[in-house]
């Protein structure tokens, strides 16, 4: 049967300690996976603009030898020129994969549905699986052990929210979470990691004395006439050298990037000797080779 990458509830701890596994290997020996999804072509299908998705993905399955076809909004336009089932069904007669970066998250569940190939969530509104895999094995790559570390992500309880609360309740991960009151992940998401979750309203609260910051802008895409508004709700919840300064000395600091320099993180800390933005980065498109290997070989 195909597997599907639609939540990282979709994955055992055991597959993503695989994944990681994997992911290590690729990165010390690129040549000897040049040729692993040789003759595989994956689908990109982007209803949202993407950078590091849509690039990673692209050069990814170039660096494994298969192939890839990028499908814009305008081409498809997804649930109005054609619906997902028909969409789904006719991919899967000519492509090895399919990946959807989608506003509504039940579109990625009818297209893993509908399709015969593995479907990866390339970011829907509820989930962003890849973030969240490679975000913890940037972590995985800096730290001794994963066992004692406590994350503090500060600002909106989204889908990359989302997906870190799920990775780090796989690997036992403690995270705290400081949101303005009303805009806290969601109750269901809660309530599956509550073993791990702590919710602050304060994010001076949540940041003393953890081993990694993260954050992730204050609008995401589809909120933009809400901006204004959230930048007066989220001030207090920039991560700043005086927030930063709360954590450990060696505290991690992330963000998924697209970042918005002056708002929800500063530049200064953006750029400095904890930051390791850039090589969370770069490990999306380590950790999403991996992610194809093992659905599409």
């Amino acid at each position: 049967m195909k597997k599907d990458l639609i939540s990282i509830q979709d994955l055992s701890t055991a597959e993503i300690e695989g994944i990681f596994q994997l992911t290590g290997q690729l990165k010390k020996n690129k040549a000897k996976f040049s040729k692993a999804l040789s003759g595989k072509t994956l689908a990109l299908i982007f209803q949202k603009p993407s950078n590091r998705t849509r690039v990673s993905f692209e050069v990814g399955m170039y660096q494994l030898g298969g192939n890839s076809i990028y499908l814009s909004p305008s081409e498809i336009n997804l649930g109005v020129r054609e619906c997902v089932q028909d969409v789904s069904k006719t991919l899967s007669r000519y492509v090895d994969g399919i990946v959807l970066r989608t506003f509504e998250h039940k579109n990625v569940l009818e297209m893993a549905k509908e399709a015969t190939v593995p479907v990866i969530n390339g970011l829907s509104d509820f989930s962003h699986p890849c973030q969240g895999l490679a975000d913890i094995y940037t972590i995985k790559e800096k730290v001794k052990s994963l066992k004692d570390v406590t994350l503090a992500y500060v600002g909106d309880g989204n889908n990359v929210c989302n997906s870190l609360l799920y990775t780090c309740a796989k690997l036992g991960i403690k995270v705290n979470v400081a949101t303005p009151k009303g805009f806290e992940p969601q109750k269901e998401v809660l309530e599956e990691t509550k073993k791990i979750a702590t919710v602050f309203n304060d994010p001076f609260l949540a940041v003393k004395g953890v081993d990694v910051i993260y954050t992730d802008v204050w609008a995401s895409m589809g909120q933009e006439e809400e901006a204004q508004e959230r930048r007066k709700i989220f001030k207090d919840f920039q991560i700043n050298k005086k927030l930063v300064g709360l954590a450990k000395k060696d505290v991690l600091v992330m963000h998924c990037l697209p970042a918005h320099r002056g708002e929800e993180i500063t530049a200064d800390v953006l750029e400095s000797k904890n930051s390791v933005v850039f090589d969370e980065a770069e490990n999306r498109m380590h950790v999403q080779k991996a992610i194809l290997i093992k659905l599409l070989k």
